[in-house]
């Protein structure tokens, strides 16, 4: 039986700097808007969606240090700002006709859905595309990780990590004109080499469950949607390689 050709389930990963606007501002409706089509231009496709957001564009656990924070807490408020933006992603997806439901991994009663692995594939195969929010509802983990973890939960068929560049390059190719861009990669390259595509841990564990990592530009929807209905462009970070990656 030939392949699909495009990928039944997908879970789209994106970084809270996707919501901000030219003018900084930390949530844009017309970032938003923008996400908000790739969304439903992919459900047009007929094929199931599952998105993890960040929340980078209000703030990082990381900042704890500068804030005098400690990192728990320091997370906890990254874990709020999570949930800010799946709401905003979810109202806007609602005003352009879309099915959508946010979940989130932290209980937030009366505001958010709590997540539920079960209902929230019952959804999908409904053609429900799921906000998942909150990240995995613990400090010291990424939302990467959050993503990985859906990734697997609802069987999808592929990880989708939307970013600002359109690939995985073995150096920044917005400092070095020389910067080379791989087509694929294994988990192991990934991981061995730290080319900082995902954390560590989001990695090994798309790793050790063999879920296919697709790294695409988000400001091109014509890649995302190749990476999607087609199964090609950006860099693929996938279990084995016809051919062997050079590094």
């Amino acid at each position: 039986m030939a392949e699909s050709p495009s990928y039944k389930r997908v879970l789209l990963k994106l970084s809270g700097e996707s919501l901000v606007g030219k003018d900084m501002c930390s949530l844009d409706y017309a970032s938003c808007e923008y996400v908000a089509e790739i969304v439903k231009s992919i459900q047009d496709q007929n094929i199931e969606i599952g998105v993890v957001i960040g929340g980078g564009n209000i703030f990082r656990g990381h900042h704890a240090g500068s804030f005098g924070f400690e990192r728990t807490p320091a997370d906890q408020i990254g874990i709020l700002a999570t949930c800010i933006n799946g709401l905003a992603l979810h109202q806007v997806l609602l005003s352009k006709g879309s099915k959508v439901r946010v979940m989130s991994a932290r209980n937030f009663d009366g505001i958010i859905q709590p997540y539920n692995w079960q209902e929230a594939k019952l959804n999908l195969g409904k053609g429900v595309a799921v906000i998942f929010v909150g990240g995995t509802g613990n400090p010291y983990f990424t939302t990467d990780s959050a993503a990985a973890l859906r990734a697997i939960e609802m069987d999808a068929d592929v990880l989708i990590k939307a970013t600002k560049v359109d690939g995985v390059y073995d150096k920044d190719p917005s400092i070095y004109s020389d910067a080379k861009k791989f087509d694929s990669l294994t988990y192991e390259d990934a991981l061995a080499f730290g080319l900082k595509v995902m954390d560590a841990t989001a990695i090994a564990l798309c790793r050790d469950n063999e879920m296919d990592i697709r790294v695409v530009d988000l400001f091109s929807q014509n890649d995302v949607l190749a990476a999607v209905t087609k199964k090609r462009g950006g860099t693929l970070i996938t279990k084995n390689l016809k051919n062997e990656v050079n590094l």
